[in-house]
């Protein structure tokens, strides 16, 4: 079938809960993907960042392709070869005493949460279900009942409710207001470094040092949300990293996997993570042995190929010079490492048309909160690469 017949097909049958761009993928490799036709597109959106590895790296297919002729699948009623080695490695990747694994990056958002009320009532005394988050408007934290709850996105949250209680919002970069917020019953402070989904929103220099110092005074957890910051997308490990912080709890997923298979996971302090008790909490395919094995290759492939000093290098160079193309409806580039959100004012008429007009030229990027290019390719990319990218960028804007 050719693509017209496909995207008709998923039209008839699947639930309109998505408006990807009209292309049909049917192969990828590196930093390239191939429509049904054969077209040859490069992929600057990486998966929302689960492809930081690239699409098919060779040396994670390869550790899945062994273990699917080993062992997939065994649950958490028994222990299985895999699980304790990769518990192991993300410690020690990620600088956390203790990890609890899971598939998707909204089951890790969801773990940190319970995670944090539970220490709250059973460490600091906070009376039983009076304990609050306190979250950041404009965040994206995935879209489970409870993670729609503290969204400020209406579309997010029409038609979805009751909602789930106990959180707080303030708004995002305000370090200030985060001291405001906090009373006896805070469990919690529940950040992205950058809120990627919100248009990649940067916060001020300074703000995650700031927010670590008031929840430290307050005996608060700092719970930092690295789902799509993390591995190398902002040139460092963790986006945390920049201001040297050490967050208590960190929400990890997407490029875990490799862009192979899902694996998340709930990593921090074992004084937080170490209070749940068999029964609690849990999942029939966490800590799978497939999970594992691709996210230790994949860890590696992070650690061995240097890719946060790729995106450090590779992403201040591209966003200097996205900035220094000349167009009167671009209000701002903003981004860090090869993380990074051109928005257009509302004049432009919205950013998906740009995104199609760059898809027709072989460049597939994604419009987040109508007005923001995102941009966001494999870490592996290379200089004349993202040459040809910013080509197309520039066409396209002097053409529309």
């Amino acid at each position: 079938m050719d693509s017209n017949e496909l995207m008709e097909m998923a039209d008839r049958y699947g639930a309109h809960n998505y408006k990807p761009l009209p292309v049909v993928i049917d192969r990828a490799e590196g930093v390239y993907m191939f429509d049904c036709e054969g077209k040859r597109y490069l992929d600057f959106l990486a998966c929302y960042s689960a492809l930081n590895q690239g699409h098919g790296h060779p040396r994670i297919v390869e550790a899945a392709r062994r273990q699917l002729g080993r062992l997939t699948l065994t649950s958490r009623a028994f222990h299985n070869a895999e699980m304790g080695p990769f518990l192991k490695e993300i410690c020690e990747y990620t600088g956390a005493e203790m990890a609890l694994p899971m598939n998707t990056g909204a089951e890790a958002v969801e773990t940190v949460i319970k995670a944090a009320r539970k220490w709250a009532y059973r460490i600091k005394g906070v009376p039983r279900d009076q304990a609050e988050i306190v979250v950041c408007a404009d965040n994206f934290h995935g879209r489970t009942v409870t993670a729609v709850s503290f969204s400020t996105e209406t579309l997010y949250r029409e038609d979805f409710g009751p909602y789930t209680p106990g959180f707080k919002v303030i708004p995002f970069g305000d370090a200030g207001a985060l001291e405001d917020a906090i009373t006896s019953c805070t469990a919690a402070f529940l950040v992205e470094p950058i809120q990627g989904e919100a248009g990649v929103n940067i916060p001020p220099d300074g703000y995650l040092a700031a927010v670590r110092e008031i929840t430290r005074s307050h005996d608060v957890l700092l719970i930092a949300d690295e789902i799509q910051t993390g591995f190398g997308r902002t040139g460092r490990r963790f986006c945390c990293d920049h201001e040297g912080v050490k967050p208590d709890l960190m929400s990890l997923g997407k490029a875990l996997g490799g862009g192979v298979y899902p694996v998340s996971a709930a990593v921090g302090r074992a004084d937080v993570l170490g209070l749940f008790r068999p029964g609690e909490h849990g999942s029939t395919f966490g800590g799978n042995p497939l999970a594992c094995a691709v996210a230790r290759e994949s860890l590696k492939v992070l650690e061995e190929e240097r890719l946060h000093e790729r995106s450090a290098t590779l992403g201040a160079a591209f966003l200097e010079a996205l900035r220094a193309v000349p167009h009167p409806l671009v209000k701002e580039v903003r981004g860090r490492g090869l993380f990074i959100g051109m928005e257009l004012l509302p004049e432009a008429g919205g950013a998906r048309r740009y995104c199609e007009a760059l898809m027709e030229r072989g460049l597939l990027c994604k419009e987040t909160h109508d007005n923001v290019i995102r941009f966001a390719p494999p870490l592996i990319i290379e200089p004349e690469q993202l040459d040809w990218a910013l080509d197309q960028v520039r066409d396209v804007l002097s053409e529309i």
